[in-house]
């Protein structure tokens, strides 16, 4: 189990120049930094890059870690019938990260698979540097299974997946070492995809409580099967010795290795990502014990120009400290909205340009953009269409917006997007449907800044925290959503956005008839009467969504509790 070292006066110079001495290194399998690095999927991602960008803003000493996802997630295309096509994604790695000379190895099935190690520079406000390290296994050197292994986000069956584990577990703390980081206090795992890093950790420790000491662990998954397992039969060939007797019945569960028992097994410090999510994770694994640190986005990432020049104006030092932003209260209601038709005119004109569906700037726009599976049930809002069209004729036009790819292999999610493009042909001329292809960081800012109604209808309770809505609130949109994840939290009814579904039921499994009626008679009776025939009351809400929801729902936030709990405890 030799891993490639270099003599610690060369590895230093190979490092990329830091200031000071990283003590955090954070794993994820993906994490998305920039709209042209294909190397993440949806939330997860955003929300690790999100991260590191605010660690780099407040001067955290943290790396981050990765996979290269060579040909990306994938490149969704939709043909007029609903059907999801999905192609690799080409991108130059060359244009955007550095590879560099260090170089390790993980063992898989006796084979000695090479590493090679690419950076991306996250430079903060002030200029300080966080480097995030993506793993390659695509070299020479690699038999021809193995080159493939960091080629797909998510891809391949559950050998190639355990595979992808190895290389950012175990892989990833071999990486640092080969680096030269000598001074690492705490290893983060965001989601169990990394907790074979501490297996190494153990091999190098010889100690569970030294490596305890050491690992944090975020959970992002409220339904048991979303967690990774891998059958024995299987893994411990993969493994070998790496899985050792004295920790393997803590960590597998009905003959299968479970990622997130052992990320709690080896952790001290164990979190969900809303609080509602903590409880539901402590419900999953009880004995353990699990904090909750709710979810939050990068505001400068996600703030629109219109929004940005216009807190420039009113409020300096939002960028850097985003709790400034409750002083949106004092912005006139004016400026508000001409920064909201901005940049609502630039998604309509996108829309209009590439789908020819001559949706109009005054009309009031609904977008729903996320992951397309059935628990976040996204037709829900066009499930009674003669309803739907009963509505915009009382009350005003109604434009919808729709974007998310499905995973290649949710079959039920798929069906979704058909179920949707059948809708758009029913609806047709009453309500004008568009559906963006290949959802991605830039359509995603576009349409949580440009739409007037930000919709999210999960199945409680299976939203662990979601973050679009937190998008769509730096940007003055309101939320109308079910109430979970961190919308429980961040509703305050009428004044923020609006719930779905009864009121202190959130104990309650969804049910789908009653949620569909509150969507409905809330649009027809609350909502859309607000916007079309009180303006000034909207505007009010656009204010109340930035002012209390953004100045807390975000990175910063997160990241400084994450510090004080978590990392320096």
């Amino acid at each position: 189990m030799e891993v490639s070292t270099l003599d610690t006066a060369e590895k230093a110079s190979k490092a990329p120049a830091l200031n000071g001495k990283p003590k955090i290194a954070y794993f994820s399998m993906e994490i998305g930094l920039d709209k042209q690095i294909p190397t993440y999927s949806g939330g997860l991602g955003i929300l690790a890059g999100d991260t590191l960008k605010s660690c780099a803003d407040l001067n955290v000493p943290i790396v981050g870690i990765t996979l290269l996802s060579e040909n990306g997630y994938f490149y969704q295309k939709i043909d007029e019938e609903g059907n999801q096509i999905e192609l690799p994604i080409n991108f130059n790695i060359n244009d955007f990260l550095t590879l560099l000379p260090s170089k390790t190895n993980v063992m898989i099935e006796d084979r000695a698979v090479s590493i090679r190690i690419w950076h991306y520079l996250v430079k903060g406000i002030s200029g300080y540097i966080v480097p995030v390290f993506f793993l390659d296994t695509n070299l020479e050197e690699n038999n021809e299974s193995d080159r493939e292994i960091t080629k797909y986000l998510y891809g391949g069956d559950e050998k190639y997946r355990l595979a992808q584990e190895i290389v950012l577990g175990i892989g990833g703390v071999r990486a640092i070492r080969s680096l030269g980081y000598k001074t690492i206090d705490k290893y983060h795992m965001n989601e169990g995809h990394a907790a074979l890093g501490t297996l190494e950790l153990f091999r190098e420790l010889k100690n569970i409580e030294k490596v305890r000491e050491q690992c944090v662990f975020t959970t992002h998954t409220p339904v048991a099967a979303g967690h990774d397992q891998f059958d024995l039969s299987f893994a411990q060939p993969m493994l070998g010795d790496m899985l050792p007797d004295p920790v393997l019945d803590n960590v597998t569960f009905e003959n299968k290795l479970n990622m997130t028992r052992l990320a709690l097994f080896f952790s001290h410090y164990v979190n969900g990502v809303a609080k509602k999510h903590g409880e539901v994770s402590r419900s999953m694994f009880p004995g353990y014990s699990i904090d909750s640190i709710t979810n939050g986005v990068h505001t400068p990432t996600w703030v629109s120009e219109p929004f940005q020049r216009l807190f420039d104006k009113h409020m300096t030092g939002w960028r850097s400290d985003p709790y400034i932003l409750r002083a949106t209260f004092s912005i006139e209601k004016r400026e508000v909205w001409a920064a909201h038709m901005e940049a609502k005119k630039t998604l309509i004109d996108f829309v209009n340009n590439r789908y020819k569906v001559g949706m109009n700037y005054d009309h009031f726009t609904i977008g729903f953009a996320r992951r397309q599976t059935a628990y976040k049930r996204p037709d829900l809002l066009i499930s009674d269409p003669e309803r739907l069209k009963h509505i915009a004729e009382k009350t005003g036009p109604i434009q919808i917006i729709y974007a998310g790819k499905a995973h290649p292999k949710d079959g039920s999610g798929k069906e979704t997007i058909k179920k949707i493009f059948d809708s758009m042909k029913a609806i047709n001329g009453k309500i004008k449907i568009a559906y963006i292809h290949n959802y991605d960081m830039t359509i995603g800012k576009m349409m949580t800044s440009g739409v007037d109604l930000w919709l999210n209808t999960p199945r409680r309770p299976r939203e662990a925290s979601g973050t679009s809505g937190m998008k769509a609130a730096h940007n003055g949109v309101p939320q109308f959503s079910t109430l979970d994840g961190w919308w429980l939290e961040g509703c305050v009814e009428n004044i923020t956005g609006w719930a779905i579904g009864p009121e202190k039921t959130e104990e309650e499994e969804s049910d789908d008839e009653i949620d569909r009626n509150d969507l409905y008679n809330k649009l027809e009776n609350w909502i859309m009467p607000k916007f079309y025939n009180d303006r000034d009351n909207w505007i009010r809400t656009m204010r109340s969504c930035i002012a209390i929801n953004a100045s807390f729902f975000n990175t910063n936030r997160m990241i400084q509790q994450y510090v004080l709990n978590a990392y320096f405890m």
